[in-house]
């Protein structure tokens, strides 16, 4: 699989010439032309900064193969327009998507605050190596080669990042949703979870549009 790391939580995978793309969010500037080259899109929860839902719904009008897998929170207000082309997953589900293997894992959104309640959020391993998480650093229970880990939110502290990268542990760790960061924040992120004494393995910051 290759897979390009775009803004914040982001990502595309190409596998023998088909495109799957996951959070695909108001945070990414380029989210519509990533759309218009996927064939399945993946959303782990139901935030904007996950799912631009007007880019997905012009997208899928546009390619008329074009599936859209998420929670039921996620896929409810689409099921009028695009019928059996929106599934709704939860975590202990397995399924392909073009030819990638996926498996659902989490359940819920981290806590944010105590009087906001927490929405469904599911994190998917494709292929067998790559996990996203969504927003939510709940352990998949299965080994993972690629982490792609949150790296801040208003949920979020950057202790908590290295400890979920020591439990998981993973060959590689690849730092998603970092959008809010300023330029100094990015630089002390990296520094701090970049230098491998942190967690147990180095944390990598990629420019959008980067490839692996």
């Amino acid at each position: 699989m290759k897979l390009t790391k775009h803004a914040h939580s982001c990502i595309e995978l190409e596998h023998e010439g088909m495109h799957i793309v996951i959070d695909p969010g108001s945070f990414t500037p380029n989210v519509a032309d990533i759309l218009s080259r996927s064939d399945a899109a993946l959303v782990t929860h139901a935030h904007g900064d996950h799912i631009l839902q007007d880019a997905v719904v012009a997208a899928m009008s546009a390619c008329g193969h074009m599936v859209l897998y998420g929670p039921e929170a996620v896929v409810a207000p689409l099921c009028d327009q695009f019928g059996k082309r929106v599934l709704a997953v939860k975590a202990g589900d397995e399924f392909e998507v073009q030819g990638v293997a996926v498996s659902v894992h989490g359940g819920l959104h981290a806590e944010v605050l105590p009087i906001i309640p927490r929405v469904p959020n599911v994190g998917y391993l494709l292929g067998g190596e790559v996990f996203h998480p969504g927003d939510s650093l709940e352990m998949p229970d299965v080994a993972v080669d690629t982490l792609l880990v949150p790296v801040s939110a208003p949920w979020l502290k950057i202790s908590e990042v290295a400890r979920f990268v020591d439990a998981v542990r993973p060959r590689r760790a690849v730092a998603i949703h970092e959008a809010i960061l300023s330029t100094i924040g990015l630089d002390l992120a990296a520094r701090v979870l970049g230098n491998g004494t942190s967690p147990c393995v180095p944390v990598e910051f990629l420019e959008p549009g980067t490839a692996l």
